[in-house]
């Protein structure tokens, strides 16, 4: 029988009122927010947090409010998702300080809030593409590995380490063709380029972006354009990599030029490609792994930075998938087991 959790309580005070005011939010809006996601009870009384938990959810809050109350105390309160997230990353770390992660700016976009990394494994990512020259950024959707890498390339412009941006992905989606739709080669491939595209509308002004853009000095194309090509003094982008087969992948990976840098993104478990193709992106990741001057980061459903319901969407599939696997693995071996590991190789 499992002892019951003890309760434990600790008082923490602040000397700054105004700091304290802000560190609470409106209607404690932002103590509420970290009540939900340590698990934990916080009672405030004048400029006093009560925190009444188990020693873990204890230690945890313990953290979370006094990184939280720095950056209210400096005048930099965290929004209100970022408290979530901030709860998350001390919950996998104790130890992580919030002020390295949440304060290193990549890009202000033109509207909005600075763009930072959200957490651990974002801020590994930031640092991982300032340092090498070619990034896998290998997990799920919603963990911001397209957008930050975005951000990245129209920081790397503005600073004038780099000449151009090229955005490539490929254009294959749930089995489609290129040639069975309508409309002129622009037309066809426009779709598959949108995210890019709305991406880099969040981060520069409309004219500056169509100046640019009229310039080949930032180019999107599908990833076919990419062949016969060397990049330098270019900052590169392969999105959706798990749509590319080997071949693809070793031909974009062949394209970097001098003073070039490029990052991959894709999830492994979302690709389009027929079934008897052997993904890219898998591929690359394990030739590549090891190589100096390459680096991969690997984000989880943890790092969802979505709607908290996407990351509940995302490990709900994830077990499907899964039970699946298991379920051919074992249809497999029992065939294997009944006709012996010859016949059971014959595709008859």
């Amino acid at each position: 029988m499992t002892k019951p959790a003890i309760l434990r309580r600790e008082k923490l005070i602040s000397a700054d009122h105004e700091a304290m005011l802000s560190l609470c939010g409106q209607n404690n809006s932002r103590l509420k927010l970290i009540e939900r996601t340590a698990g934990v009870e916080l009672h405030v009384r004048g400029n006093e947090i009560t925190i009444e938990a188990d020693q873990s959810g204890l230690d945890l809050a313990r953290a979370a409010l006094e990184q939280l109350y720095g950056f209210a105390l400096r005048g930099k309160p965290l929004a209100s998702d970022d408290i979530v997230r901030a709860v998350k990353v001390l919950r996998a770390d104790h130890t992580a300080l919030l002020r390295e992660i949440f304060s290193d700016t990549v890009l202000v976009p033109r509207a909005g809030r600075p763009i930072t990394p959200k957490g651990v494994v974002q801020k590994q990512y930031v640092d991982m593409v300032r340092s090498d020259d070619i990034v896998f950024a290998v997990g799920p959707a919603g963990t911001g590995k397209t957008y930050l890498a975005m951000a990245l390339a129209v920081r790397a412009l503005l600073d004038k380490t780099i000449k151009r941006i090229v955005l490539t992905r490929p254009a294959v989606e749930a089995g489609e063709k290129l040639g069975f739709l309508p409309g002129t080669l622009e037309e066809k491939v426009n779709p598959y380029l949108r995210p890019l595209y709305d991406a880099l509308g969040d981060m520069l002004d409309p004219e500056r972006l169509r100046k640019l853009m009229e310039d080949d000095v930032i180019e999107v194309a599908p990833l076919a354009f990419m062949r016969g090509r060397t990049l330098n003094d270019c900052f590169v982008i392969l999105d959706e990599a798990q749509n590319t087969t080997g071949e693809q992948m070793k031909m974009f990976l062949t394209r970097l030029g001098f003073g070039s840098k490029a990052i991959v993104t894709g999830d492994p478990s979302q690709s389009d490609l027929p079934r008897h193709i052997r993904p890219g992106l898998r591929e690359a990741v394990e030739l590549l792994d090891g190589i100096r001057g390459i680096g991969i980061v690997r984000f989880t459903d943890a790092d969802v930075v979505r709607h908290p319901l996407v990351q509940e969407i995302i490990r709900a599939y994830d077990a499907r998938d899964r039970a699946v696997q298991r379920e051919r693995d074992a249809i497999s071996a029992a065939r294997e087991a009944a006709t012996g590991p010859s016949e059971a190789g014959d595709p008859d």
